[in-house]
C-alpha cells in the first residue's frame, strides 16, 4: 500500500492545470454510466474551466488539496466553508490508478481537517451532493456519512443533478478560533 508515502498540499492558482488534468482523468470514467455525454461535456466545461477554477478559489473560497506519490499527483478534493460552522465536500477525485489505495481517506480526513481547523463553534457538519447513481456512495458511508436530503437541482441547459446530499458531523478543534 502506497498510503504512507503520499503527501497532501494545498493547490494555488498555478495548480490549474493539474486540477483540470487530474479532472480530466476521473470525471468521465466516473459519470460515463450514469450521465449522457452531451450532460457530461456540459458540465465539465461549466466545473473545470480555468475561469471556473479560478473563480472557486478566487471568489467562492475553495480550497483544494492534491495528493502526490513523489511527482505523481493521484488526486484532489476541494472544500469550501459556507457558514460559520457548514462546511462542503466541494469534489475528490482519484485517478482510476490510485483508487483504492487510501488516497480518498486521506483526502477526506485532510477536507475534515480543514473545516476542523476554520470551525467557529463545538460542532460542525461536513456535506456532499452526489448523484444517486454514483457508486463511491459507499465511500462516503464507510467515512461515517449518511444521506440526510435528496433533491434534483436544475443546472441549465435542461441538465438536473439527481443528488442524495451526505452530512457528517465532527466535534470541532479545541484550538480552534474558538
Amino acid at each position: 500500500m502506497i498510503y504512507s508515502m503520499i503527501t497532501i498540499q494545498e493547490a494555488t492558482l498555478k495548480d490549474i492545470d493539474l486540477i483540470r488534468a487530474i479532472a480530466e482523468k476521473t470525471w468521465f470514467v466516473t459519470y460515463g454510466q450514469i450521465l449522457s455525454s452531451e450532460q457530461m461535456d456540459y458540465m465539465f466545461d461549466r466545473m473545470y474551466s480555468v475561469k471556473s477554477i479560478t473563480s472557486q478559489i478566487t471568489e467562492d473560497n475553495h480550497h483544494f488539496f492534491i495528493a502526490w506519490l513523489e511527482e505523481k499527483p493521484l488526486g484532489y478534493v476541494s472544500v469550501q466553508q459556507q457558514e460559520e460552522d457548514l462546511f462542503h465536500l466541494q469534489k475528490l477525485y482519484i485517478i482510476p490508478e490510485g483508487q483504492g489505495q487510501g488516497v480518498g481517506r486521506l483526502l477526506f480526513n485532510r477536507a475534515t481537517d480543514f473545516a476542523k481547523e476554520k470551525a467557529k463553534g463545538k460542532i460542525f457538519a461536513l456535506e456532499l451532493n452526489m448523484n444517486r447513481s454514483n457508486k463511491a456512495r459507499y465511500f462516503y458511508e464507510k467515512m461515517g456519512m449518511h444521506i440526510s436530503e435528496v433533491g434534483d437541482f436544475d443546472i441549465g441547459n435542461g441538465y438536473y443533478m439527481n443528488d442524495y446530499i451526505f452530512r457528517i458531523e465532527f466535534p470541532a478543534s479545541p484550538t480552534g478560533n474558538h
